[in-house]
């Protein structure tokens, strides 16, 4: 049973092997700006779990890119709470940090570390948890990634798999530190803008939830980086860097194939991916979903003045039963009997509309924390 807010229909128009690094010290890139010149020296032979330590983390660092001037580690206090903080190379200093009286942000002898080859190196090894910002000061990105962990995540990571099968798009699943969830990204072979990055994103998954309807709304404010712009006084979403020992041990931060199984080797996984150009992308947004990333939602202001500016729904007669059973007590409720997925999905999008505080946060630079993309008033009901 599909229930839908009453309110919201009455204004819409019906239209595992050794994955350790090994045991060998590295002292000599220390500064992620020097891997880009060195990355040839990869190129050249296959990477696996054999290959020596610096060409493993200069892989890595090539692919898991983000900020450079900043990084953050995780913590845990002794009642269990646990998060991360941008690592300060004055923190706790006598006569410098003045933790807790003033909070890190308003600090005027804050210095913060950069990422180098030997902090990646800690991370591999498990002696620390990092955390990168991918979204960089002139607000582009080198990747995206999306954090599935509702009920039903590996439904919807099988989605998104399949529909990048179909249009050929390179992949890459990791199973999430806690195990309960996982991370997809998508690399590309140079920076770009996060705004195309995110449209890229939004496309590829208004599309797959046309295949399964079930994925939710939140979705879309699961990307990171989280906005098209860097919000003022602040670095963007941070992403925890997978392969971390301590969770591999568990089964867990690893890249997982189709039935979420490990890949045997990940180093040699990695260093088979395939990156994405900016044309990639512009063309995959305009094949996915053209015009409109988010797809059909309840009309705005402009769709209304200007509707020739929407995309037309095609359904076809297979996709919708005879006849439809609907029970209006508040809510509209819907018998999902005999719809595909496809027009479960319209029917969906009948009752949600875009976050107008989304967006004026995000015109302002302000975090969008808390402040979805799309407000959703429907419930998909099991009975």
């Amino acid at each position: 049973m599909l229930e839908l807010n009453s309110g919201i229909l009455q204004s819409v128009s019906t239209s595992a092997e050794d994955l350790s690094v090994e045991e060998t010290s590295i002292g000599i890139y220390e500064n992620v700006s020097k891997i880009e010149s060195i990355e040839t020296e990869t190129e050249d032979k296959p990477l696996n779990n054999f290959s020596d330590t610096k060409n493993k983390i200069i892989l890595f660092m090539s692919l898991f890119k983000g900020r450079e001037d900043v990084y953050a580690k995780r913590w845990q206090n002794k009642k269990g709470v646990s998060g991360y903080s941008p690592v300060c190379l004055n923190e706790w200093k006598p006569g410098v940090c003045a933790k807790p009286k003033i909070k890190c942000s308003k600090c005027t002898h804050k210095l913060y570390a950069q990422l180098n080859v030997n902090t990646v190196e800690e991370h591999l090894r498990g002696k620390s948890v990092i955390g990168i910002y991918p979204m960089c000061p002139d607000e582009t990105c080198f990747f995206l990634a999306i954090d599935f962990d509702d009920d039903g995540w590996e439904k919807d990571v099988s989605a998104i798999r399949d529909v990048c099968k179909k249009f050929g798009i390179p992949i890459a699943v990791e199973r999430s530190r806690s195990g309960n969830g996982s991370h997809v990204w998508f690399f590309f072979k140079d920076r770009v803008s996060a705004v195309l990055a995110r449209k890229f994103g939004t496309a590829l998954m208004t599309y797959s939830m046309s295949k399964r309807y079930e994925i939710s709304f939140k979705s879309y404010d699961r990307f990171f980086p989280n906005q098209d712009t860097m919000p003022k006084g602040g670095f963007g979403n941070l992403i925890a860097l997978p392969l971390q020992m301590s969770a591999r041990q568990k089964g867990n931060s690893l890249f997982v194939n189709e039935k979420f199984n490990p890949y045997a080797d990940q180093w040699e996984f990695l260093a088979g991916i395939q990156r994405l150009s900016e044309m990639n992308l512009t063309c995959l947004i305009t094949r996915l979903c053209a015009g409109n990333e988010l797809g059909i939602l309840k009309k705005d202001d402009v769709e209304v003045d200007k509707p020739w500016i929407t995309t037309p729904v095609k359904l076809l007669k297979e996709d919708v039963p005879d006849k439809v059973k609907i029970v209006k007590s508040g809510m509209h409720y819907i018998c999902k009997t005999g719809f595909s997925p496809k027009a479960l999905n319209i029917l969906k999008r009948l009752a949600a509309f875009k976050n107008p505080d989304f967006y004026k946060f995000q015109a302002m630079r302000m975090p969008t924390y808390n402040k979805p993309r799309v407000i959703s008033c429907s419930h998909d009901l099991e009975i």
